[in-house]
């Protein structure tokens, strides 16, 4: 079951709570009395009415009374850990999606989401009853059972949310306010778990109602989390919170002489402070090292049009100071999360500076209640209702970070990997945007999160396909794999025409979405002695690097066996060694830090010892990519030369795109020279890259 009610002391003491405490005490005593004769609205649900009707005015209550019914008859006589009846659980959750608006399919299955989880009613039932719409959300937010998933029963329940989310954004806006209304009765249980369920809130939850909008949930959240993992940093930003409340705020004032100012230039509009939340607070304290009174909130300006936003600001900015640097307008490019307002700071004659958000009254509904504001946003076939038709339902609010979160979940090999992964994906905070040009002119725009490389964007357009990336274009520029794109930039992707083609290891050094990491390294363990194969104009063959050809030196203890140095990692003296036996009885050599090393003995491979002969000297291949220009060769045979190092072999592919890979097999006069010797290639004039091939 779900849990749980907390010690009033060790939370954000705010208006709303202490009226949602009230109304939980009267559920509870309604809920107890049992469910109204047939002819009426329960008692219980008729706050949710009154908030639903508030939002939605010609609303059927039909719907809701049946669900209701249902849900208080199920769970009677089950009880929460804080002593009150079950049902108020179903009921609160209800309230805080009705206050945000939500339209009555939601607030039905929020009053049955643990009906199929907690009691004998099934989802055939819910579907007979309520439809195939209602049973669709209410079995995405049913969790799944401990018994047969064990410690994955948590990750797993989250992934089967969140492609259900993908379906219908509506799950998760009722998983989200079943998280705030446990989270709001957590002081019942043991703090070890107060703890848990506050870590997975904070790096799971409150980032999904960010990206879904939810500000009012996520707002809460926060300063519930807060005061969870950071007691005391919580109760020194509430001691900073009473102290101000005694003191003359600054901002009642400010906001009458903005009033004045949008009156006299015919501007209407609504002028209102706004406190900051505990979090907000606190972060601020940080960012400014003290608190001015002005800092405590903020002013928000509400007006009818969103030409009304730019002529309010432009009043703002010519009758008080701005202060040019808080400037930010996401009206002309909202946020990836639908977020929408125009942010300033002014200056007033006294030296105060306020923080003033403008915004229309519908941007400020959907910047509070994000996608839950925006009603049933999907629009279902003709032949019913959702899931009763072949045709792929249309969903405007599913965001790219969904969209992306959705691919590469598909392809996570177990829980663990997929946890690790959604929390690493929601960490990122910001998205960009990018544009990929293709063969024909054609392009297409992809999100990705903020710090996506070439690697990210590969595998985002061309999913497995990229293992043959072998090069970018950023802008019109050559540029590496690597580097990291910002928003609005143009690339143009590379794509090797051989089948065999495969990323190398260090492309995870790059990668930053779960997408690219996820299947870049299943190719790795499908090819643990493979380096990449990267296609390239005929060449000779370069000298083999072994002990039993070539002049190498790495020695194995399994007599008549052939070794070689493996080409992922390329050691060479004195790096540590290991070897293992492959296909066809040979030896493969790899550093023992190399990622092949545990692929390989996860594999069952036979381990062998190897060791380096006495002999000072040692072979290498590296790998130099560069832009082409004349007597780049000659000045890259003269570093090599003046290092000390002798060429065995050297391969120039012919220019691709204006780039250029050398690949040079030399003869080193001790190991140790190594890192010189590839520094002063990189040194050479339009060399970019140097590395062990």
């Amino acid at each position: 079951m779900s849990a749980e009610a907390t010690n009033p002391d060790a939370r954000p003491e705010l208006a709303r709570r202490g009226r949602t405490r009230l109304d939980l005490r009267r559920l509870g005593r309604a809920a107890l009395l049992g469910p109204a004769p047939r002819d009426r609205l329960p008692d219980a649900i008729s706050h949710v009415a009154e908030a639903h009707r508030a939002h939605h005015p010609d609303a059927d209550l039909s719907v809701l009374r049946r669900a209701y019914v249902l849900a208080e008859s199920s769970h009677r006589g089950q009880m929460r850990k804080s002593g009150e009846p079950y049902i108020t659980h179903p009921l609160a959750v209800t309230l805080i999606l009705a206050e945000l608006g939500a339209e009555t399919t939601t607030l039905t299955a929020s009053l049955l989401h643990d009906t199929v989880e907690d009691t004998d009613v099934t989802l055939d039932q819910v579907r007979a009853e309520f439809g195939a719409e209602v049973c669709f959300i209410v079995d995405g937010v049913t969790k799944l059972e401990k018994v047969d998933y064990g410690a994955a029963a948590e990750p797993e329940t989250f992934r089967k949310m969140l492609v259900a989310t993908g379906n219908d954004v509506r799950v998760m806006s009722i998983k989200l306010a079943d998280r705030l209304h446990n989270m709001r009765t957590l002081g019942v249980m043991r703090p070890e778990k107060q703890v848990r369920i506050a870590k997975v809130t904070r790096d799971v939850l409150i980032p999904l109602a960010e990206r879904l909008g939810v500000q009012a949930l996520k707002t809460e959240l926060e300063d519930l989390v807060f005061a969870i993992l950071h007691p005391e940093e919580y109760e020194r930003t509430r001691a900073l919170i009473a102290a101000h409340a005694g003191e003359n705020d600054p901002l009642p004032a400010i906001a009458e002489s903005v009033r004045t100012v949008l009156r006299e230039a015919g501007i209407a509009a609504e002028v209102v402070v706004r406190p900051r939340h505990f979090v907000s607070v606190h972060r601020m304290s940080l960012k400014r090292g003290g608190l001015r009174g002005s800092d405590y909130g903020r002013l928000l300006v509400l007006v009818a049009e969103n030409a009304d936003c730019y002529g309010a600001l432009g009043e703002l900015h010519t009758c008080f100071t701005p202060v040019v640097s808080e400037f930010k307008d996401f009206i002309a490019v909202p946020k990836f999360n639908l977020y929408q307002s125009l942010h300033t700071a002014v200056a007033t004659p006294d030296g105060q500076v306020a923080e003033v958000i403008v915004r229309t009254r519908q941007m400020h509904r959907v910047a509070e209640a994000g996608v839950v504001a925006l009603g049933n946003p999907y629009a279902l076939p003709e032949t019913g209702a959702a899931g009763e038709s072949d045709e792929e339902r249309t969903d405007p609010t599913r965001p790219g970070w969904l969209s992306r979160l959705l691919d590469w979940q598909q392809s996570a090999p177990d829980a663990d990997t997929f946890w690790t992964s959604l929390r690493a994906e929601l960490a990122q905070d910001r998205e960009i945007t990018v544009c990929c040009e293709e063969t024909g002119g054609v392009s297409r725009t992809i999100s990705l999160p903020a710090g996506a490389t070439c690697v990210d964007a590969a595998y985002a357009r061309h999913g497995e396909a990229a293992h043959g990336c072998v090069g970018a274009r950023v802008n019109g520029r050559l540029t590496s794999l690597g580097s990291r794109l910002a928003d609005g930039d143009t690339v143009q992707l590379l794509l090797a025409q051989d089948a065999s083609s495969g990323p190398a290891p260090d492309w995870l050094d790059h990668a930053r979405t779960p997408a690219a990491r996820i299947a870049i390294s299943r190719w790795l363990e499908a090819h643990p002695d493979g380096a990449r194969t990267v296609p390239a104009a005929p060449r000779a063959p370069l000298s083999v690097v072994g002990a039993r050809g070539g002049g190498g030196n790495a020695v194995a203890d399994l007599p008549d066996a052939p070794v070689r140095l493996a080409g992922c990692c390329t050691p060479v003296p004195p790096d540590a060694i290991a070897g293992f036996v492959v296909r066809g009885g040979a030896v493969t050599v790899h550093r023992v830090h190399c990622p092949a090393v545990d692929q390989m003995r996860s594999l069952g491979r036979t381990s062998v010892a190897v060791r380096w002969r006495a002999t000072a000297d040692c072979r290498v291949t590296l790998r130099a990519e560069s832009f082409g220009r004349p007597h780049l060769l000659a000045d890259l045979t003269e570093a090599i030369s003046r290092e000390g190092a002798d060429i065995v072999s050297a391969t120039v592919d012919p220019p691709n795109e204006q780039r250029v890979r050398h690949i040079y097999t030399l003869q080193l006069p001790d190991a140790t020279v190594l890192p010189a010797l590839m520094r002063a290639m990189r040194d050479v004039p339009g060399v970019y890259d140097v590395r062990r091939a």
